[in-house]
């Protein structure tokens, strides 16, 4: 498995990162730890959490997915082999100043404590925040590098040209850049970062890591309507996709996987892999069964044909061309 650099940092990543919000939601301890054993074993070493993981599950505060994961790197005595990623700025016990240096300090030192590690490896901005100087923002950050407590900084979910000028008020003031962005990305989420981020990243060597890179599941061909995903835990995020190119999407999907040979979450992965400023795709898994998709899609060899009939059905216009032949 070949292993890729975030950014200008020396941090090594495998090609999918395992995304923890699952951790204490959908996958409770035994299960997570049964899920984090097999990704360890197969190399898949890179782990994205949030402080604000789970708090939407019922009865969760946040942070069950920090501490899961950390008495997990305890009990193996095998922090030094993982990559760990963590965020703030989505907690609601958060201040609107979530970016302030006395907030930054405060969520790491819960997370570092919940995690039982003395540092983290990428820790990011979750969300933007106009009450804090960004200049103030990034100078904690450094004082944190400095400190060794944080490895290297990443952002997410920002207006293209706030991150543009973060990065700018960091080379202008010597202060730490962002190595690392992570968008929502998929075959059925396009636009915002396609639009904007890609090209700069590839100019900028910055890291993307897509988040939702399945779509929440819809990717994977287990839901077929809308009524499927009633009282599932992932209804709220999937009655988006079931839309005339959703289904396009899945078309799409299932014509490559049938020609794959391979089920279509690993299609879907490949996909996001193959496509051009994408360091890491984040996908998650309840069960060690699903984990398959992932050794497949690494191995997987998606031939110009599968990646333009996927890339044309996911097209934002592709609804419009569907409507017009109806």
């Amino acid at each position: 498995m070949k292993y890729k650099l975030l950014g200008n940092t020396d941090i090594e990543v495998p090609p999918i990162a395992f995304g923890g919000n699952v951790f204490g939601w959908t996958a409770d301890e035994k299960m997570s730890f049964r899920l984090l054993d097999e990704l360890f074993e197969k190399g898949f070493n890179f782990i994205d959490s949030a402080n604000v993981y789970s708090t939407w599950a019922p009865g969760n505060q946040g942070g069950e997915s920090e501490a899961i994961i950390g008495k997990w790197m305890s009990q193996r005595k095998n922090r030094d082999k993982m990559v760990i990623a963590t965020k703030l700025g989505y907690l609601t016990k958060e201040t609107k100043a979530v970016l302030s240096p006395a907030n930054i300090k405060k969520q790491l030192e819960a997370s570092l404590k919940r995690l039982q590690s003395d540092y983290v490896d990428v820790y990011f901005s979750h969300v933007f925040e106009k009450h804090t100087k960004i200049e103030d923002t990034l100078a904690t950050y450094g004082a944190l590098i400095k400190a060794g407590k944080v490895r290297s900084i990443g952002a997410s979910n920002f207006p293209f040209e706030m991150f543009e000028l973060s990065q700018k008020i960091a080379k202008e003031n010597s202060l730490p850049r962002y190595e690392v962005y992570q968008p929502e990305y998929s075959l059925m989420t396009r636009k915002d970062f396609e639009a904007a981020y890609r090209d700069y990243a590839i100019e900028n060597n910055i890291a993307i890591i897509g988040y939702f890179t399945l779509a929440s599941g819809f990717l994977t061909g287990k839901y077929r309507s809308l009524d499927e995903t009633k009282n599932t835990p992932r209804a709220y995020f999937l009655k988006k996709f079931f839309t005339d190119r959703g289904e396009a999407v899945l078309k799409a999907l299932s014509t490559v996987s049938q020609k794959q040979g391979a089920p279509q979450a690993a299609i879907a992965l490949a996909w996001a892999m193959a496509q051009p400023g994408i360091t890491a795709p984040i996908a998650s898994a309840s069960k060690p069964a699903h984990l398959a998709s992932f050794y497949q899609a690494i191995n997987l060899d998606l031939d110009q044909e599968d990646l333009g009939m996927l890339t044309e059905a996911s097209a934002e216009s592709t609804t419009q061309k569907i409507n017009e032949k109806n």
